[in-house]
């Protein structure tokens, strides 16, 4: 993982949309299967739409039913970082890209094999890279 990433809530503001500003920098979450990735199948990587940072591969993505995209790990075990969570009353882990802090979603243990893990992560916190484009990038 590379050096962290510190902004001001000014900064975010203006490169974010306030949406995504709710979302990863003030712990929102968007309505169930409203979001641009929850249902879909295209391949390539999910970066943090905050800095970049490669968070999911598509390989790693399943259907779970709820309405968010779902996935069983991330790239890479340092990409993302996890944090308890007791708001709304229950115990949760929250998900947070471990280069800026935003806030991604929330990790359960009700998900497939091989990890039994499903990451449940918020549309409007991501930013698909298809596979092809980064192939291009490479030659």
């Amino acid at each position: 993982m590379t050096d962290k990433i510190a902004k001001s809530e000014q900064e975010w503001q203006k490169q974010l949309t306030p949406q995504q500003y709710q979302v990863c920098r003030q712990k929102g979450t968007e309505r169930a299967f409203t979001g641009e990735y929850w249902n879909c199948r295209d391949r390539g990587i999910y970066r943090c739409v905050c800095c970049g940072a490669p968070l999911f591969d598509s390989e790693s993505k399943f259907d779970s039913g709820t309405g968010w995209p779902s996935f069983w790990q991330p790239l890479e075990p340092d990409t993302v970082a996890a944090r308890e969570d007791q708001s709304f009353f229950t115990r949760r882990t929250e998900v947070l890209c471990a280069r800026c802090d935003a806030h991604l979603g929330h990790v359960f243990d009700d998900g497939p094999e091989p990890t039994g893990l499903r990451y449940c992560i918020n549309s409007t916190s991501l930013k698909l890279e298809p596979y092809n484009k980064l192939h291009n990038e490479l030659e």
